[in-house]
């Protein structure tokens, strides 16, 4: 199973067309003036978040623990649905309620990530975090066996769909007043050990470092830190069939530890809120038991 904002099917099938923004009832319609105003430091200031593939799993995860952090948490995935119940698990809304706007993006089309964070800055005139989490595992095959297609599917979502969002962040970022942000980009595990069958997936996790290396490198002279998250066996979705039997590097099927997706939640919230002074560039968070260290 994927995450929200996944591409399903071949990489050339038409997409639908998506919902218009949405936001909670009892949220702000703060102004982009009045929003600069407090990121300079009013007291109305609240930080601004985009968290992608956000409608569940750990997106859905992180975008519940910003929230509850205090943070305007701006929810994008494919599914407006999902993205609807992750805005209604954030609690009633109401005047000092969570602020949260919905924006249902395919963060492979260009023209729908740049829609996602031209709507940012119209409504918030400011984005302080992305949360760069869209993601998909694709088909576990042999190599043999593996569509182009479904190779397709996958760099689409987890490499050029992270690129483009995190492109997009870094403009709003660099041209924003005062200049800077933070990207935090999903990793894996798999970023430095594949699992069988993960051919795809697993590349798209390495082709992420480099990813989240260069940002920071390209984000100093802007004050646009980038760090990235490498997560194993949280429990959602797309990763139920750890809890059933997966196969092992030795050719055996086993069922592995897995951990509650709040235990990455509060590691993100703690890098997001860090001073643009520090960074944590890499962070692993997995499942104590899992088989990484030695895996294989």
């Amino acid at each position: 199973m994927a995450r929200a904002g996944q591409v399903g099917g071949t990489a050339t099938a038409p997409r639908p067309t998506l919902p218009a923004p949405t936001s909670r009832g009892g949220q702000s319609t703060q102004t982009a003036p009045a929003a600069q105003e407090a990121r300079q430091g009013g007291a109305a200031h609240r930080q601004v978040a985009v968290v992608t593939g956000a409608g569940s799993g750990i997106g859905r995860a992180v975008a519940l623990a910003l929230i509850a952090a205090g943070w305007t948490v701006v929810l994008a995935g494919r599914r407006a649905e999902a993205l609807a119940e992750t805005s209604r698990l954030a609690g009633p809304a109401g005047p000092d309620g969570p602020a949260i706007m919905t924006m249902p993006t395919d963060v492979t089309r260009p023209e729908q990530v740049d829609a996602l964070f031209a709507a940012v800055h119209e409504r918030f005139g400011q984005l302080d975090l992305l949360f760069n989490n869209a993601g998909t595992f694709g088909r576990a095959v042999p190599l043999e066996e593996l569509e182009y297609d479904d190779w397709r599917a996958v760099v689409d979502v987890n490499l050029t769909g992270s690129f483009l969002c995190a492109q997009a962040a870094f403009r709003t970022m660099k041209a924003q007043e005062p200049q800077g942000g933070r990207i935090i980009n999903n990793g894996s595990v798999s970023a430095h050990t594949p699992r069988p069958h993960s051919l795809a997936y697993t590349a798209t996790k390495h082709a992420m470092t480099g990813l989240t290396k260069s940002l920071s490198l390209d984000g100093r002279p802007y004050h646009i830190a980038c760090g990235q998250i490498d997560i194993g066996n949280a429990a959602t979705e797309m990763t139920g069939r750890m809890q059933t039997g997966i196969l092992q590097a030795n050719g055996q099927m086993a069922v592995e530890p897995v951990m509650d997706a709040t235990d990455v939640a509060r590691t993100v919230v703690h890098m997001a809120a860090l001073p643009l002074s520090a960074n944590v560039q890499f962070a692993t968070v997995m499942a104590t038991n899992m088989p990484y260290i030695g895996r294989g």
